[in-house]
């Protein structure tokens, strides 16, 4: 039963990823934590999310922001290193309230910013930022999302670059954890993954369908409306988990 809801969210949350470019990650994450041991669902989440993400940015790849990716890919391999001087690793509890907290990102004042991730400097601070997020909480979707609030382009190129720069940071994310989900798994866990595979490549595929066919307003407004409810939902178990002792 448990292998079959991952398998099922594996599925559904990548339609949800290609559609909106995020909240699909967000909501295989929480599942993942209520089901396995964190380390264990950092991993899964990693890899089902980095093929996932991997296949998006292939199927939108004319759409991709070449020069943008490299940017983000330096900041990224920054976090990298510095992440090789510590170890680091919420409990259940904790993991749902950060999960819970990432999403309201997306209300961060545009204006008032101004970020870019097209600009240099600023493409290079996402790629820190995201991939150290996502080492700690598992997911950074959010908090990318802030990155392109002015960046003037249309929601492929928006969904595409942001799915190849993921990639990198669910990377980072599997070299942290995979030590310990080794230690507290077993090969079943191996099994598991490679079945969910093909199902988040099918996801993706359906999700990107349509996208094709939704409009700039509709995609922006129910971006973060979504992950906004998500993000309550999270708050919600995770304070009580924390407040009933588990």
């Amino acid at each position: 039963m448990t292998a079959l809801v991952i398998l099922i969210a594996a599925f559904f949350t990548a339609i949800l990823s290609a559609m909106l470019g995020m909240a699909g990650g967000l909501v295989l994450m929480g599942v993942l934590a209520l089901i396995l041991p964190v380390s264990a669902a950092m991993v899964t989440h990693g890899a089902v999310q980095s093929v996932s993400n991997g296949w998006r940015a292939l199927l939108l790849r004319r759409f991709v922001m070449w020069r943008t990716l490299g940017f983000y890919l330096a900041g990224s391999a920054m976090a990298a290193l510095g992440l090789l001087a510590v170890q680091f690793a919420l409990d259940r509890a904790w993991l749902l309230i950060a999960l819970g907290c990432v999403p309201f990102l997306v209300w961060l004042p545009a204006g008032r910013w101004s970020l870019d991730a097209s600009r240099p400097v600023h493409g290079v601070a996402a790629g820190f930022l995201v991939t150290g997020l996502n080492v700690i909480a598992g997911v950074s979707g959010p908090l990318l999302d802030v990155f392109f609030q002015n960046t003037d382009v249309d929601r492929r190129a928006i969904v595409a670059t942001k799915a190849a720069s993921q990639v990198a940071a669910h990377g980072v994310k599997i070299a942290y954890y995979v030590g310990p989900a080794i230690a507290v798994s077993d090969s079943g866990l191996i099994w598991l993954i490679a079945l969910a595979l093909p199902l988040s490549v099918a996801g993706t595929t359906l999700g990107a369908r349509v996208l094709a066919h939704m409009c700039e307003v509709m995609f922006r407004r129910w971006t973060n409306r979504v992950v906004t409810v998500i993000g309550l939902v999270y708050l919600e178990m995770g304070m009580a988990e924390l407040l009933g002792g588990g």
